[in-house]
């Protein structure tokens, strides 16, 4: 991996086939891990994870570019400039490829449905 390279570990939507996994074209997959640092809660039409203990949630791994993270963040709404008052923070997880950025969920979610071990797939409407 080049300096301008980085990794990010998904969980929801940027998934391989699903909706905006598009945004990782160019991408390189590198493969599938389970994170025990995550708990992912069910928001509907994403999911968003906690850093709460799991039984594991199911992640994909890919390396990519700075400029594919870049486009990340703003799906994200990730504020590098203050990253607690966006949808999503960013932060360096492990992974067994190596450190993985993953995007953490600041609302709140009392009330939603815990996802603590497996992954989420979207909801047929």
């Amino acid at each position: 991996m080049s300096e301008t390279e980085t990794r990010v570990a998904v969980y929801g939507t940027l998934k391989r086939g699903l909706s905006n996994f598009p945004l990782l074209q160019g991408a390189r997959f590198v493969g599938c891990d389970c994170l025990t640092d995550i708990t992912l809660y069910d928001l509907g039409p994403f999911p968003g994870a906690r850093p709460e203990r799991s039984d594991g949630v199911d992640v994909e791994v890919f390396e990519l570019t700075v400029s594919h993270l870049s486009r990340l963040d703003i799906l994200e709404d990730y504020l590098s400039n203050a990253p607690d008052e966006g949808l999503y923070n960013r932060v360096l997880m492990p992974t067994r490829f190596g450190p993985a950025w993953i995007y953490i969920y600041n609302p709140p979610v009392s009330g939603l449905r815990a996802i603590r071990s497996g992954g989420w797939f979207p909801q047929d409407n």
